[in-house]
């Protein structure tokens, strides 16, 4: 009996989500924050491959600068207009 599995083809999207231990000292606080930015980034990846008609492999990063946490609501928004922005260029 053979077992065929196809090749693992590469990501069209790569993530990358980074909050500053400058403004977190509590690992809990920046794991929360990168937590909720993965969420809003989930919510609204539909859009990011749709845009990628090259091919390859798009790789993101989100660097978290503000100095107090935000809510989810805000991150949402921060997100998506950053993601309108890279499209659109």
């Amino acid at each position: 009996m053979a077992l065929h599995l196809p090749e693992p083809s590469e990501p069209p999207v790569q993530l990358l989500v980074s909050v500053s231990k400058r403004y977190f000292k509590k690992a809990v606080d920046r794991n929360r924050l990168k937590r909720q930015i993965r969420e809003a980034y989930r919510l609204q990846k539909q859009v990011v491959p749709a845009c990628n008609t090259q091919g390859g492999t798009w790789l993101i990063g989100v660097l978290y600068i503000g100095k107090e946490k935000n809510p989810f609501n805000t991150i949402s928004k921060k997100l998506n207009s950053g993601l309108e922005r890279l499209l659109t260029k």
